[in-house]
């Protein structure tokens, strides 16, 4: 007896379009088996095994499917036919049905239905043929509408993450691209949404029933971001060391890579476009660090990529009314004196102008010579400062006296501590009345030393010297000849 499979479509949702030869289908066979009961009409199906549950167990939609099409065929097998239904219809963007259709097992019969494909041409008024519209996974928007510029149908938007993704995967959008959501199409709640771009993934609640239509495209779309969310979200599944991990058990990396995007700018060569490559790995490196904490932070339901990229978006407008406002900067610190003002006025909007502090934002957890340059700029922004550098070169002075007089009084560790972080401090507040960052001053002069001590060390090597035991003046000499090199 051979094993049969008979495949039917559902309708794209009312009543009146699920078809008689599917109704006939479900009357006539026992064994029935539905993709999912998540849909309006899979009541007419009431004593069908669904797969529901395979969606909640199984990491990837690929895993699903291929599940479905092995229990289909193992119970046709068995019982020599069964039914397989799905929704709308099973000939329009169905993989189960296309597995099912490659499986060499069983024979399979699929009856023709109706697809969202017709309620939506309806909605939409258009004609898909004359208007040369594509029809698109939203899944695989990214890759599938590269070089497109519509029109274009996307369906498979059955989440508002699947909607952010293909927001997010338009790297030439300016946000006002006019786009329609249709929702529920021929159901009593239908709604057809026309917005924007910017908005496409904030107008409703997308289910399995939601479909996107994008008239036309600006740009061609790069499906680079999208690409490396998708990666982050199938390690995150399936890679047991990215699944341990949490925010705060990635600070470590965070730091670490930022700290090697340093080194790459650092080593970065006007002529010789090679260095480019460093810098263009480092990045990829740090990006991927905001990644895992924004697809952490999704999968606990908190937050995604899009909300930060829309915050840093919205923030920088906010911050450059000179740009997109009427506010005037005609040099680089007229802009920064805007930047600081508008901060201000956000931070006391956020905490209350009682409870807003001068220090309010700078971060505590930052390098420690960052940290004083910041609060002693803030400082300074309120008239908390000296005029010229004079006063910070005095002050060396003094905080120079009162360590010594610490340590030759043989303070206690403590306050010996105070003394050199307050002689630390006045030498940060030096390097910013000079215009230098102190950061980078104390790491070029480590370069330094670490470069020239190297050249010690190969000195004496190439003079049989053993450094470690080597009396203090001949270092002093092999120092001062590699210095005078």
């Amino acid at each position: 007896m051979t094993a049969r499979v008979v495949i039917v479509g559902l309708g794209p949702g009312p009543r009146n379009t699920v078809t008689q030869a599917t109704l006939e289908a479900i009357e006539r066979i026992d064994v029935q088996f539905v993709r999912t009961k998540r849909h309006p009409t899979a009541d007419l199906m009431p004593k069908a095994t669904s797969f529901d549950s395979l969606y909640d167990t199984l990491p990837t939609f690929e895993d699903v499917y291929s599940a479905i099409t092995e229990a289909v065929v193992i119970a046709a097998l068995e019982h020599g036919e069964v039914l397989y239904a799905v929704p709308g219809s099973p000939l329009i963007l169905e993989s189960s049905v296309a597995q099912l259709r490659a499986d060499t097992r069983v024979e399979v019969q699929v009856l023709p239905a109706l697809s969202f494909l017709d309620l939506a041409w309806e909605a939409l008024g258009i004609d898909p043929v004359n208007a040369g519209v594509r029809l698109i996974d939203g899944h695989r928007f990214a890759l599938e509408a590269s070089g497109e510029r519509g029109p274009l149908l996307v369906a498979q938007v059955h989440a508002d993450w699947v909607l952010s993704d293909v927001k997010l995967s338009h790297e030439y959008a300016n946000g006002n691209e006019p786009v329609v959501l249709l929702h529920h199409l021929g159901l009593p709640d239908q709604r057809v949404e026309h917005t924007t771009w910017q908005e496409l993934d904030r107008v409703l609640p997308a289910d399995h029933l939601t479909t996107l239509y994008i008239a036309q495209m600006a740009e061609p779309v790069s499906g680079e971001l999208a690409r490396l969310h998708q990666l982050a979200r199938t390690l995150l599944e399936q890679c047991p060391w990215d699944r341990e991990q949490t925010h705060d058990s990635l600070i470590k990396h965070l730091i670490e890579e930022t700290y090697e995007v340093v080194d790459a700018i650092e080593a970065l060569d006007t002529n010789d476009p090679a260095t480019d490559e460093a810098l263009i790995e480092e990045l990829g490196d740090l990006l991927y660090q905001v990644e895992f904490h924004a697809t952490i932070a999704e999968q606990q339901g908190r937050f995604s990529m899009a909300d930060v990229a829309r915050s840093i978006h919205d923030k920088l407008v906010r911050r450059h009314p000179h740009v997109f406002g009427d506010v005037v900067a005609n040099s680089a610190n007229d802009v920064v004196q805007t930047w600081d003002d508008v901060k201000r006025a956000e931070k006391k909007s956020a905490d209350g102008a009682s409870s807003a502090s001068t220090f309010t934002g700078v971060a505590k957890s930052g390098p420690s010579l960052q940290y004083a340059t910041k609060i002693q700029k803030r400082a300074a922004d309120v008239g908390f400062d000296w005029p010229n550098a004079d006063g910070a070169f005095e002050k060396i002075i003094e905080e120079s006296a009162e360590i010594r007089q610490a340590v030759a009084l043989n303070s206690d560790p403590e306050t010996v501590r105070m003394e050199l972080g307050d002689l630390l401090f006045s030498v940060v507040n030096l390097s910013r009345h000079l215009g230098h960052d102190a950061e980078q001053a104390l790491r070029r002069a480590s370069d330094k030393f670490r470069h020239r001590f190297e050249q010690v060390e190969q000195l004496a090597l190439s003079r049989s010297i053993d450094l470690a035991n080597a009396p203090l003046e001949q270092l002093d000499a092999l120092w001062d000849e590699v210095k005078k090199q």
